[in-house]
């Protein structure tokens, strides 16, 4: 499946930038230098995304789709992992993604936040 669509759907937030940890064959998406997501893979080579997620909604989406774990190689209360595979829709992955975008720029504070954004959230 084409995943392209991630990285479009990460630069349409204000503040992110892209790179590769090359010892993790990870694709990250940094805002300010925090992690808000990664493309990468699981210990089997399948393709995943891992966010940030509140524990709650982590809770309840891991319940309704086989496709979302606990998060590899992250903590497993706030973060989820994602298989690209197509058994999660597109729709659920961004909101999952604005929600991490959301919680990694809340941690700043309210004078970095309007650093970034222009506006207090």
């Amino acid at each position: 499946m084409n995943y392209q669509w991630i990285d479009e759907y990460a630069f349409t937030k204000q503040g992110i930038h892209k790179d590769y940890k090359k010892e993790w064959d990870w694709n990250r998406y940094l805002l300010n230098e925090k992690l808000v997501l990664a493309v990468c893979h699981d210990k089997e080579g399948k393709d995943i995304v891992t966010l940030k997620c509140e524990p709650s909604f982590a809770i309840e989406l891991r319940s309704q789709h086989e496709g979302i774990v606990e998060g590899y190689y992250m903590n497993k209360t706030h973060w989820s992992s994602v298989y690209l595979d197509g058994s999660v829709p597109d729709e659920v992955i961004k909101i999952m993604i604005d929600q991490s975008y959301e919680l990694i720029l809340k941690s700043f504070s309210k004078k970095k936040q309007r650093d970034i954004t222009g506006v207090v959230a």
